[in-house]
């Protein structure tokens, strides 16, 4: 398998054997719908123009049984239409995987017709992979699939990561390892920290005094000016601050409750293990983050904060609600209701897939951007 990527992160990532990585120029997201180079000195157009080269030549040469396309259909601006051509053209199977919710109703409809993706998703893709529960959120329903689209798209139930300890002393929770702890431990993260200044302000205020003891990570994209101001009122508040943990994911696990923002793989991390969660969810520039809380919410899976309500009172509330709830419950019914085993059931698909249009005796070979 060949993970073609623009994220920074997947040099820190253990690979199995077989698999390996083919890292893109970066892009960094300046609206909805519109990016730009993340490092290098190109304009919009020519960075595209280069991540399209890169996943053509690399899809000629590797020649993939089936690739595996990430949220975006065509890719960014359209950089991966030319790859798809040169899959069909060797035999290779194309897979779209998308998440749960991809923004509200009217978003998405505006944006799939401007560039009319019911069709051209039917016509360029052999299956549509959702990663989720028909149950818990329809894309079918709510995104208006026509009936040849509907037919190709299958749930797969939501996907971990099934990351295990590898031994590192920085992905244990200090906290949680001290001898003498007696207070119950809430670990409040905001993801990479680029918009959580006020939900982890806001939990700092609440954990002041409170009868569990705090602990911040503020994240790697935190603003510096924002992180020394966390640092200054959780140190004041009695409040344990880091500013960036690698493996943060592990903590969560060994927290007795967890606040954070709506983001797919904390929340599903979260009920997995049984995690106790109060979620504040992003609702601007997209509200994928609030309708995925409200779901959750509705089904007794943790308590969604609306942005509005972000009150330290009404967060110290919620909070001491949430510590109540036993996990070994909560952990079996976010099973039930969500079906964690979606990573296991997505891969069956794909390797049915290859086996199915292989056409040459070759191993089989996987390529997913």
């Amino acid at each position: 398998m060949l993970l073609a990527t623009g994220a920074e992160e997947v040099t820190r990532f253990k690979l199995p054997r077989n698999v390996d990585f083919l890292r893109l120029p970066g892009l960094r997201k300046v609206t909805n719908s519109t990016y730009a180079a993340r490092r290098l000195p190109m304009d919009a157009s020519d960075i595209h123009e280069l991540r399209s080269s890169v996943i053509e030549a690399t899809v000629r040469s590797f020649q993939p049984d089936v690739l595996v396309a990430d949220k975006h259909p065509f890719g960014v601006h359209g950089e991966i239409t030319a790859s798809l051509h040169a899959l069909r053209r060797h035999g290779g199977r194309a897979v779209l995987g998308l998440r749960d919710i991809l923004d509200d109703r009217e978003t998405v409809l505006a944006e799939w017709k401007a560039h009319t993706l019911h069709d051209r998703i039917a016509e360029n893709y052999d299956q549509v992979l959702v990663y989720g529960k028909q149950e818990v959120f329809d894309p079918i329903e709510e995104y208006d699939f026509p009936p040849d689209l509907a037919e190709i798209t299958t749930f797969c139930g939501y996907v971990l990561n099934a990351a295990g300890d590898d031994g590192r002393t920085d992905d244990r929770l200090p906290e949680a390892t001290e001898a003498a702890r007696k207070l119950p431990l809430v670990l409040a993260t905001s993801g990479g920290g680029e918009d959580g200044f006020a939900m982890l302000s806001a939990f700092i205020d609440a954990a002041a005094g409170a009868p569990w003891q705090g602990v911040v990570v503020a994240g790697p994209r935190a603003a510096e000016d924002q992180r020394d101001r966390l640092r200054a009122s959780a140190k004041a508040a009695g409040v344990r601050f880091h500013s960036f943990v690698p493996g943060v994911s592990r903590w969560i696990a060994l927290a007795d409750a967890l606040v954070c923002m709506g983001g797919y793989n904390t929340l599903a991390e979260a009920l997995a293990h049984g995690t106790p969660t109060v979620c504040v969810p992003r609702a601007q520039p997209r509200q994928e983050q609030l309708i995925r809380a409200r779901a959750f919410d509705r089904l007794g899976l943790l308590t969604s904060l609306e942005p509005g309500l972000l009150e330290p009172a009404h967060l110290r509330a919620a909070i001491d609600a949430r510590l109540r709830t036993p996990r070994l419950a909560l952990a079996a019914e976010a099973d039930r209701l969500l079906d964690l085993a979606g990573a296991h059931a997505a891969a069956g698909i794909l390797v049915r897939l290859a086996e199915e249009g292989r056409r040459r005796s070759a191993p089989l070979r996987a390529v997913a951007g």
